[in-house]
C-alpha cells in the first residue's frame, strides 16, 4: 500500500467532539499510503477529540478553514464521527456545502459511524446505500437513502463503516477506493 496514494491531497473534516481513533487511524492509513492529509473545521485553532464521545482526548491542529477552502484543492474526503463531531458540521452552511459540492464532484468520501450524518445534511444519501452507526440509520433512510448493517459499504464515490470495531476494513476499504480513483483521473 505504500506509494499508492502519492500526490494525493485528503480533506479530513472535523469538528470538536471528532471520536479520536475516527480520526487518527484514518489519516494514518492515507498517509501511510503516500498521500497528504489536511484536518478541516468550522473554526481556526485546535478541536477537542473524545474518546467514546463523553472522555476528553487529544487535541489536534486545524490545518485549514472549512469555509476557505475549495473542493479543487483535495481529491478525496475522509467523514471521522464521534457524535458531537457531525452534530457541529451540519449547522455549518460552508461544511455542508463542501460535502455536497465533494459528492456531487464524483470525488471519493469515506464516513464512519456518525460522519454519515453529514452526508444527511448535504441531501446526497437519496438512492445510496450506506451503512452508519445504527442510531443513524433512520436519518438515512428518511433522507432516502439505503442503509444497511455491514462492516464497509461501497456505493460509487461514498465508502461508509459502522464503528470503531470497523476501522481495519474501512481503513483498507478508503485507501483502495481512493488509489482506484487516483488511478481514473489519471487514466487517458
Amino acid at each position: 500500500m505504500a506509494g499508492t496514494l502519492t500526490g494525493l491531497r485528503v480533506a479530513i473534516l472535523a469538528a470538536r467532539g471528532v471520536e479520536q481513533v475516527e480520526l487518527v487511524q484514518p489519516r494514518q492509513a492515507v498517509t501511510d499510503a503516500g498521500a497528504t492529509a489536511e484536518l478541516l473545521s468550522v473554526e481556526p485553532g485546535t478541536i477537542q477529540a473524545t474518546n467514546h464521545d463523553i472522555e476528553p482526548a487529544d487535541e489536534f491542529d486545524v490545518d485549514r478553514v472549512v469555509s476557505e477552502v475549495s473542493i479543487d484543492d483535495y481529491d478525496a474526503l475522509i467523514l471521522p464521527g464521534g457524535t458531537v463531531n457531525p452534530d457541529t458540521l451540519r449547522l455549518d452552511s460552508a461544511a455542508v456545502a463542501f460535502v455536497r459540492d465533494f459528492v456531487q464532484a464524483g470525488k471519493p468520501v469515506g464516513a464512519i459511524c456518525h460522519g454519515p450524518w453529514t452526508l444527511v445534511e448535504a441531501d446526497v444519501v437519496r438512492g445510496r446505500t450506506l451503512t452508519s452507526w445504527p442510531s443513524l440509520r433512520t436519518d438515512i433512510r428518511n433522507a432516502g437513502g439505503n442503509a444497511v448493517d455491514h462492516e464497509v459499504v461501497t456505493d460509487g464515490n461514498l465508502v461508509s463503516s459502522r464503528k470503531p470495531d470497523d476501522l481495519p476494513a474501512f481503513c483498507r476499504a478508503i485507501v483502495a477506493h481512493f488509489a482506484d480513483a487516483k488511478r481514473a483521473h489519471a487514466a487517458p
